[in-house]
């Protein structure tokens, strides 16, 4: 006798063949309503296949199809469930409500069970959200003595991830990172259902985002991949966690697959999370040179009430408007709370303090960026403030010392696997090699640099160092110009007034006098015709 859709259907979830457990379950449903306990499976199906809406519905009728059959704890447990859900989602007041009948149904049958573990994880969130982390740590502690009493490995792994983040905002980063990695190995080894475990690897690479750990995230990241690839129909990340998985694959250099990510996160959702993906979707589209599809992007993202900074800053800056980006980030920075949103403005404001030629403003982002590293002591913040000290120390005329933070920095970047990045170094110190008089060493540098960049696909950063590696092989030891600089320099050439280079520039005529200033000092020249002299002779037009 042929099996019956309801048999397919079950057999299928025990396959974890999500799509066909669906396709099945939902065939049986249809010439019959099912029983309670396959409405659970055909409502957990729906999930892991990216229906949230569909699942809720079929889990509410679960719900209702458990008091039927004069089952409360199924009732009950479809209930947190629901709550979850819909607490993910962040739709508090209907979460409150459901997670209100789980209690009643529990606490009115007297059950004891590891559903109130669940209900207790749910309850140490809200403290959480409401800044309670002392009494969130205890809740998850709670959460996981009762799971260990039922057996419920699920509910442990979800509470010590729980108790994990809370000691790291408590400042036990140590203890909490030790309890993450530690639930991490129950997931990647498939000890978990598929729903506790994408929404414990969910909350460890928020976690690892939060402490700037890329690598970490990135581990376990990788680590996953494997369990995913076995069941492709599945959609285990959602929202925020795409968003992070786009960070994690533009900072490999992943950019194609970094795209299809962010988009995935950019359908209709939250409006933060919504924000969050279309801020990714603007920041691959700029690294690539389409400024165009950045702008549009960075404008979708603001009106889901992202931020855009500092993408838009560097956009700005990427344009050539200087002054503009100058002020866009200095507004962001003065109203930034927080380090984590704080570190990368200042990353951003440092190079766009260089591009306006200044020095001190740059100089002290600088020491801030790198006491925020000295304290984290992370490779990305470790690689990120090396960086800038070196770029900074570079236009202060300390070559050599750049050279230090600069190559400490590479292999910052080189660990985290990050060939932007590392792209990005290796121009910073080929100037620095060429004002040393290492004209070997710069060009060598320079022509790296170029290749990622063209493997990549980073138009921007392509032409701006082949423009630089055509003008630092003309220039004497001691005179690298910035990019910037070198335009100035072409266009006092052309016989340009300030004010007509500021305009061409996007650009004020203080800063145009202020980057002449730089020239004339790193070239030792000593006017606007020598200047022009200097850029006839070294084919600078």
């Amino acid at each position: 006798m042929l099996d019956s859709p309801l048999d397919r259907g079950l057999k299928a979830f025990a396959r974890r063949a999500w799509a066909e457990a669906f396709a099945e379950l939902s065939r049986a449903d249809a010439a019959a309503p099912l029983a309670a306990a396959a409405l659970e499976r055909l409502a957990m199906a729906a999930y892991l296949l990216g229906r949230d809406v569909e699942s809720e519905e079929l889990l509410a009728r679960a719900h209702q199809a458990f008091l039927s059959e004069g089952n409360p704890l199924g009732a009950a447990r479809c209930a947190v469930w629901i709550t979850f859900g819909l607490f993910s989602r962040g739709d508090r007041a209907r979460a409150a409500g459901w997670a209100q009948r789980a209690h009643r149904l529990i606490d009115d049958g007297r059950i004891d069970s590891a559903e109130q573990g669940y209900l207790i994880v749910q309850s140490a969130l809200k403290a959480v959200g409401e800044g309670d982390v002392e009494s969130a740590r205890q809740r998850f502690g709670d959460a996981a003595a009762i799971g260990e009493r039922f057996g419920d490995r699920d509910l442990v792994s979800l509470a010590r991830q729980g108790q994990g983040r809370a000691l790291i905002r408590l400042g036990q980063t140590t203890a909490g990172v030790a309890l993450l990695d530690e639930v991490m190995v129950a997931v990647t080894q498939g000890e978990l259902s598929p729903i506790i475990t994408g929404t414990i690897y969910c909350s460890v690479v928020d976690a690892c985002f939060d402490m700037f750990d890329l690598r970490r995230a990135h581990e376990w990241t990788e680590a996953l991949d494997g369990w995913c690839a076995s069941q492709p129909d599945m959609v285990p990340y959602r929202g925020s966690c795409r968003v992070h998985r786009a960070e994690i694959m533009v900072l490999r250099g992943r950019w194609d697959e970094a795209m299809r990510e962010a988009e995935c996160a950019s359908a209709p959702g939250s409006p933060q999370t919504l924000g969050a993906a279309w801020y990714q979707r603007a920041e691959i589209h700029r690294l690539r040179g389409e400024l165009g599809e950045a702008e549009d992007a960075y404008r979708h993202a603001s009106d889901a009430g992202r931020s855009t900074q500092p993408g838009l800053a560097l956009l700005r800056l990427a344009q050539g408007r200087v002054d503009a980006a100058l002020s866009a980030i200095d507004r962001a920075s003065d109203e930034a709370r927080g380090r984590r949103l704080r570190t990368g403005l200042l990353a951003a404001r440092i190079e766009i303090h260089l591009a306006a030629g200044d020095r001190d403003g740059a100089r002290r982002d600088a020491d801030e960026l790198s006491a925020i590293a000295t304290e984290l002591s992370t490779p990305f913040t470790t690689a990120l403030a090396g960086q800038a000290l070196g770029a900074v120390a570079l236009e202060e005329g300390d070559a050599r010392g750049a050279l230090r933070w600069l190559e400490a920095s590479r292999e910052s970047w080189r660990e985290l696997a990050a060939p932007y990045d590392t792209a990005r170094t290796h121009v910073l110190i080929g100037r620095a090699c060429r004002a040393l008089g290492d004209r070997d060493g710069a060009r060598m540098e320079l022509e790296s640099a170029c290749r990622t960049f063209k493997t990549l696909g980073a138009a921007t950063d392509l032409a701006a160092t082949e423009r630089l590696g055509r003008a630092l092989v003309t220039e004497p030891a001691g005179g690298a110009l910035t990019t910037r600089e070198i335009e100035v320099l072409r266009l006092v050439a052309a016989g340009k007034t300030n004010r007509a280079i500021a305009d061409d520039l996007a650009i004020s005529e203080k800063t145009v006098a202020r980057h002449l200033s730089n020239i004339f000092v790193k070239l030792d020249l000593p006017s606007r015709a020598a200047a022009t002299a200097y850029a006839f002779q070294h084919q600078l037009l």
